[in-house]
C-alpha cells in the first residue's frame, strides 16, 4: 500500500512522486501560476498528482502504463455542446 501526500505548488514534489513526473509538474505550475497545492494519490499502482487552483482542480499528471508522463485537464464548462 502507497500513501498519498500533499504539497503546496512552487515546493519540489514530495519524496514519494516519481522523478519522471518532476519536469511535468514544474511545467503545469508555470503554466497555473495561481495554482495552490497539489495531491499525490495512487490508481492502479501508478502515481495521480492533482493541481488544485483557486476554483477547483486545474490539471491531473500521471504516468501511463508504459511509463510516460501524461496530462489531464478536467472538462470545461463548453464541453457539453454535444447535447444541444
Amino acid at each position: 500500500m502507497r500513501l498519498g501526500a500533499r504539497w503546496r505548488a512552487g515546493d519540489p514534489p514530495h519524496p514519494g512522486v516519481p522523478e519522471a513526473l518532476h519536469a511535468e509538474i514544474a511545467a503545469q505550475e508555470a503554466k497555473h501560476p495561481a495554482a495552490a497545492a497539489w495531491t499525490l494519490t495512487w490508481l492502479e499502482g501508478r502515481p495521480r498528482c492533482e493541481l488544485d487552483g483557486p476554483d477547483g482542480l486545474l490539471v491531473t499528471v500521471t504516468l501511463s502504463p508504459a511509463g510516460a508522463p501524461t496530462t489531464e485537464e478536467p472538462p470545461g464548462e463548453d464541453d457539453d455542446d454535444w447535447l444541444e
